[in-house]
C-alpha cells in the first residue's frame, strides 16, 4: 500500500518516524530483565532484509531462531514493530502470543493465520487489523526503517484474549518480562542499498 506514495512525498516524510522510544521492549512497567540471544539466518543484526521477506517479494515471514530463555519462563511473546513508521507510533507487523517457553525457532513463512498452520502459538492482529505477517512496505524515498523483532519470555501471564492487539499484549506483559531478545532488520525504497551480511545458521 505505501509504495504507492509518490518518491517526492516520502522524501518530505523524512523526518516524520514514530522513534525506537515507542518500541514495546522499552516501555515503562515491562520491568528488568535478562538477555535472549535472537538471531536469523537471513539477515544480521542491523543488516537489510532479503524482498522476498517484504511487499516487493514473497512477502513471508523471516527465520528465527534464539537462546537464553529462563527456565522459569512459561510463555513466549514475539512482537515486530517499525520503529520508523511516518506514524505517532511503531507499525506493527507481526505478533505471536503463548509460544512454547525454551530455546527455539520458527521457521521461515511460519507466522500466518491461525488455523493455517505455522507459528506455534495464538496469532495477534498486525496493525492492519488481520492476523499474520505485514510485510514490509516503507514509502518510496522515506529513507530506511528498522523493524525491531522482539522477543519476551514470560511468566504467570494474564490470558490477553483471542487475536490479542499490541495494547492487549503490553498489558498482559506488564510485570511478567523475565528476559527479553531484540533484533533489527532494515529496509528501504527509492534509494541504493545492499543486501547483507546475512545472518547465522540455526542449531539443529
Amino acid at each position: 500500500m505505501l509504495e504507492h506514495i509518490p518518491h517526492w512525498l516520502g522524501s518530505a516524510l523524512k523526518g516524520v518516524r514514530a522513534g525506537t522510544d515507542k518500541l514495546t521492549i522499552v516501555q515503562e512497567g515491562l520491568g528488568s530483565f535478562a538477555a535472549i540471544d535472537l538471531r536469523s539466518p537471513a539477515f544480521a543484526n542491523g543488516g537489510r532484509m532479503p524482498d522476498r521477506f517484504t511487499a516487493d517479494g514473497e512477502g513471508v515471514s523471516p527465520p528465527l531462531f534464539w537462546s537464553g530463555v529462563p527456565a522459569e519462563a512459561t510463555h513466549l511473546a514475539l512482537l515486530v514493530e517499525d520503529a520508523d513508521a511516518p506514524a505517532p507510533a511503531p507499525l506493527v507487523h507481526a505478533i505471536v502470543w503463548d509460544m512454547p517457553a525454551g530455546d527455539g525457532q520458527l521457521e521461515e513463512g511460519a507466522i500466518v493465520a491461525d488455523g493455517r498452520g505455522g507459528a506455534h502459538g495464538d496469532v495477534g492482529r498486525n496493525s492492519y487489523l488481520q492476523e499474520g505477517w505485514l510485510p514490509p512496505d516503507p514509502p518510496t524515498g522515506h529513507g530506511e526503517h528498522r523493524y525491531a523483532f522482539q522477543l519476551f519470555a514470560l511468566a504467570d501471564v494474564a490470558n490477553p484474549g483471542e487475536t490479542p492487539t499490541r495494547g492487549d499484549i503490553v498489558e498482559a506483559m506488564r510485570g511478567k518480562v523475565l528476559a527479553a531478545g531484540l533484533l533489527t532488520g532494515t529496509y528501504s525504497r527509492g534509494e541504493p542499498a545492499e543486501v547483507g551480511p546475512i545472518g547465522e545458521v540455526a542449531p539443529a
